[in-house]
């Protein structure tokens, strides 16, 4: 079976209390106080042999890891020793992989609206392509490279009018998207790059349809669409590009009545198509998600609790600001209780969060044993877009975060302090009195 297709960390063990890569949960929520992510590198390197093995028959496949969805300098250094790239979408996950000592020609520049200073600092890192957005950028670009004195090899985003059933918030590739050119505008773009653009080297496509998908014709539809129009462009212009990149977004397992396709079965859809293709171009995969997600989980403290005639809340000590994909994205999840809960009976409870705000629900009406305070709950599938999107709502200390394996834990994450919180303030001295 996939590892997309678990819920928990292939590694998990169940013994008088939770395990994960060898770890006793209780005591890393001891150890290393709570909340607290904990990342499993043996599940994380399963699901990077997976992607490998699953499109190792097709010759001309680039693996590029979708940085958005978790990017710390450890998780960069493992990605990059298992042959990954990296799909980057800012300054700061440009200078966390480079700091990582990852291999810059395998790195790839994304967004919508990159700045000066993003796009220089690029440069500077020798990133291997950068995908175009638009036509602001693609002169921008251009300037820049001159100035010094580079030759920039890039790649088009651009939007293939596909509609994919996922949350509207993480759609890409319908035709109203903010992202990328309309196929419309893409003959103008070209005819701009090979006129005056002279510091920029177009090499080929780049599309993302989405996130969270479990459809595979999706997919199908999206590689024949952006083949089709790598031939027009060819044809048309007497060019030779080669390259394709079909972006990421393969959905992975939250509950048990989600069901997403496995790894091998998303690869063998893209095969398919590109099997008919007489030219074999090279293909650029990004999945984020589907790689570190199912990897991880969060570790929360019970507090407080709260008996309604129809509904019971317990209160976790972390919630919206360690993980905002509920309350943004009506986002689901699983849980248990790490520690031995024997004897205990089961009840429905709905497991809030401690922010200020009546949205602020971790999950909606779960069974599980009966809850008391210092008990610790494990949240499953929160590797993605958990620490990513964390903030200091409420001026929350954001979690630390622990590497997990063979039985030993390391901190890759350090916990915020409440001098980290204010490090960046400032009080003017006319207020100094």
């Amino acid at each position: 079976m996939s590892v997309n297709q678990f819920i928990k960390p292939v590694t998990t063990e169940r013994k008088d209390c939770l395990y994960i890569g060898g770890c006793n949960l209780y005591e890393l929520a001891q150890k290393y106080s709570t909340p607290l992510y904990v990342i499993d590198e043996e599940t994380l390197r399963r699901v990077c042999h997976e992607y490998k093995s699953a499109f190792n028959d097709y010759p001309n496949v680039k693996m590029m890891y979708a940085s958005k969805a978790l990017c710390t300098s450890a998780i960069a250094r493992i990605l990059d020793s298992e042959g990954f790239g990296f799909d980057t979408v800012s300054a700061g996950e440009i200078y966390t992989v480079y700091k990582a000592g990852a291999d810059m020609s395998k790195v790839l520049f994304n967004g919508n609206n990159k700045t000066q200073r993003e796009i220089e600092l690029a440069l500077d890192l020798n990133v291997g392509r950068f995908s175009v957005d638009n036509f602001y950028e693609a002169e921008l670009l251009n300037k820049l490279a001159l100035q010094k004195e580079k030759n920039v090899k890039i790649l088009l985003r651009v939007t293939p009018g596909i509609e994919c059933h996922t949350h509207d918030y993480i759609k890409t590739g319908q035709s109203d998207s903010k992202f990328g050119f309309d196929i419309s505008q893409i003959d103008k773009i070209v005819e701009l790059i090979l006129d005056k653009y002279k510091n920029i080297d177009l090499k080929g496509i780049h599309a993302h349809i989405g996130s969270q998908i479990f459809e595979l014709q999706s997919y199908s539809d999206e590689v024949q669409i952006l083949i089709d129009e790598l031939n027009r462009i060819n044809n048309k212009f007497s060019l030779n590009l080669n390259e394709l990149n079909i972006g990421g977004g393969l959905g992975v397992k939250y509950t048990n009545s989600d069901q997403p396709p496995s790894i091998s079965d998303f690869a063998k859809s893209i095969h398919t198509v590109l099997n008919r293709c007489k030219s074999k171009p090279v293909v650029y995969i990004e999945p984020g998600r589907s790689i570190i997600s199912t990897a991880g989980v969060t570790l929360y403290k019970v507090g407080s609790s709260k008996i309604l005639p129809n509904k019971k809340y317990v209160a976790l000590d972390g919630g919206m600001a360690d993980n905002p994909r509920p309350s943004m994205y009506q986002a689901e999840y699983t849980a248990e209780v790490v520690n031995n809960t024997n004897g205990r009976s089961i009840e429905k409870v709905t497991l809030a969060g401690r922010f200020c705000e009546s949205g602020d629900i971790i999950i909606n009406d779960i069974e599980l044993p009966e809850l008391y305070p210092n008990d610790v709950v494990c949240i499953y599938n929160t590797g993605a877009y958990n620490y990513s999107m964390a903030s200091n709502y409420n001026k929350a200390e954001r979690p630390a975060m622990v590497l997990v394996n063979n039985s030993q834990s390391d901190m890759i994450v350090y916990r915020e302090s409440l001098e980290d919180l204010i490090a960046k303030d400032n009080i003017p001295d006319r207020l100094r009195k």
